[in-house]
């Protein structure tokens, strides 16, 4: 291996973060829900960040700990109101118990609320590795850039993608499939928001694309199934694909 790298003139990243970061981000999550794993793993888990941000040489881990430690009490909050949009919403939810340890898409904004307050904190990439576990694990991509307000609502949640530049507001449900992206993936574009805004209480059902940074959906609107939008929709509208079907008697 050491002459392969002598060759290519590569250089070594200190990739095995991946696991540390996946296990750091189970850690959490158990800690946020459950009382009695925080006080038997809390220190553990403050160690782990610790060892996390020296592997990305970042000084100050003490810090940046307190820091983000003063976030999760607010995270709760906004995770329990998650929760209980889950259990109002679908009618296959028995409880807000079931939410917490069987809904994916609970689970992967569960982590992108954890990863956004690291993003803000300008541990970036910290942040991207957070959400790309949960990605692998719910198949759930929410950028941890991304903007989102209260009570929210991925149902199923594989394959919904939302990018970094998205801001969505309150009480908005989201089916499978759904994605909030660009209409130009170009580097120059990077500093520019480049997807779309969603407002309060807005309905996009399975397989919608919303394309486009200027692009608003207004609230109170519901966004069809299968249908692509690269326009602004009014408030208290309904976007429908419209399709024809042909049944044949055999």
């Amino acid at each position: 291996m050491s002459v392969f790298i002598e060759n290519r003139k590569a250089i070594s990243y200190s990739v095995c973060l991946k696991d540390s970061v996946a296990n750091f981000t189970k850690q959490l999550y158990y800690a946020l829900f459950d009382e009695v794993y925080q006080q038997k793993n809390w220190d553990r888990i403050k160690k782990q960040f610790f060892e996390i941000l020296k592997m990305f040489s970042i000084d100050d881990v003490h810090i940046i700990w307190n820091q983000y430690e003063s976030t999760f009490s607010e995270i709760r909050i906004k995770l329990d109101l998650d929760a209980i949009a889950f259990e109002s919403t679908d009618p296959a939810c028995k409880s807000l118990e079931e939410v917490y340890l069987a809904y994916p898409g609970f689970y992967a904004i569960a982590v992108y609320r954890l990863s956004h307050e690291l993003e803000k904190l300008h541990l970036e990439t910290f942040a991207r590795m957070m959400s790309e576990y949960a990605h692998s694990v719910t198949g759930t991509d929410i950028h941890p850039g991304a903007k989102i307000g209260e009570s929210f609502f991925i149902d199923h949640a594989t394959g919904t993608v939302i990018g970094e530049t998205t801001i969505i507001k309150n009480n908005v449900k989201m089916y499978q499939g759904v994605t909030l992206g660009g209409i130009q993936v170009k580097k120059s574009l990077a500093a520019t928001k480049r997807h779309p805004t969603i407002e309060d209480d807005v309905t996009i059902y399975a397989n919608a694309t919303i394309l486009g940074g200027d692009v608003v959906i207004g609230a109170n609107s519901i966004i069809g199934a299968n249908v692509c939008v690269m326009d602004s929709i009014p408030e208290n509208s309904l976007v429908t694909q419209q399709s024809k079907y042909k049944i044949i008697s055999r």
